[in-house]
């Protein structure tokens, strides 16, 4: 539910298709820049009524759904 989650507010930022996100994809090989992380993160704080911090370590998509999943 959460990687199908993150996929889906990722996929409706680039608006693109789920399909088309891989969970090993790094946020550079998406082409989203800084400034469209802090909005994604927003997107998936809201949706998962959570609170996360935007560090280094989150680099792909895969890194985002495990700290996700440590927060809920």
């Amino acid at each position: 539910m959460i990687k199908e989650k993150v996929i889906e507010v990722l996929a409706q930022y680039k608006d693109c298709a789920p399909e088309e996100i891989d969970v090993t994809q790094s946020f550079e090989e998406l082409k989203l820049d800084s400034l469209d992380t802090v909005e994604i993160v927003m997107n998936l704080e809201e949706a998962f009524e959570i609170e996360l911090k935007i560090t280094e370590e989150l680099k792909t998509v895969q890194d985002v759904i495990d700290a996700i999943t440590k927060l809920v």
